[in-house]
């Protein structure tokens, strides 16, 4: 099976192909259903939790499994091969690391408020991609529960739109990513409540 990605989507090497759960799967489309599926059930174990650390190494990673587990024999662990966007793949854990402290700091000393702090720790995850695919999905809905679980407040509206398919809400999207990776905010910080 061979799939096209949208704009901006990380594509899948052949051992990561290999790691398809559900091999009766022969077109983007169907993967994208399936997909789907397997994160609506991740939204609504998420919508049970009661503790807070969403911004824990571990609980990001059970997350991912938790959203493509069914799918991807893979999900829930760091990828093994370089991508055209994020960290070398041997970088990620101390990446994932850094990411996860700097957030336990931005807490304690309550450096952002809730939008921007949910807004960064989104725009760095995606920076690492540490999984190998759903990244994007799996990124918008931690920051999602950061403002849900972490400060009582809404989850972002990011456009309105899923993201998943090219069109002009995620053009604007990854745009604003590239401006955060340039240390501009203020785009992505727009966007998350368009």
């Amino acid at each position: 099976m061979t799939l096209d990605c949208p704009d901006g989507a990380t594509p899948l090497d052949y051992d990561e192909m290999n790691g398809l759960l559900l091999t009766h799967i022969t077109t983007r489309g169907e993967l994208d259903r399936w997909e789907m599926e397997n994160v609506h059930l991740a939204f609504q174990w998420a919508d049970r939790i009661k503790h807070k650390n969403i911004t824990d190494e571990n609980f990001l990673s059970l997350l991912h499994k938790r959203m493509f587990g069914k799918v991807w024999k893979w999900a829930g662990t760091y990828r093994k091969s370089d991508k055209n966007i994020g960290v070398s793949w041997v970088e990620i854990p101390v990446y994932m690391k850094i990411l996860c402290d700097d957030a336990k700091a931005w807490s304690e000393f309550a450096t952002y408020p809730a939008d921007e702090y949910a807004a960064r720790f989104h725009h760095r995850l995606v920076y690492i991609h540490p999984f190998a695919n759903g990244n994007g999905r799996h990124s918008r809905l931690v920051a999602d529960l950061i403002l849900e679980k972490m400060f009582d407040a809404q989850p972002f509206s990011w456009g309105k739109s899923t993201l998943t398919k090219q069109g002009e809400a995620r053009t604007a999207y990854i745009k604003a990513l590239k401006a955060a990776d340039d240390h501009d905010y203020s785009l992505l910080l727009d966007f998350v409540r368009s």
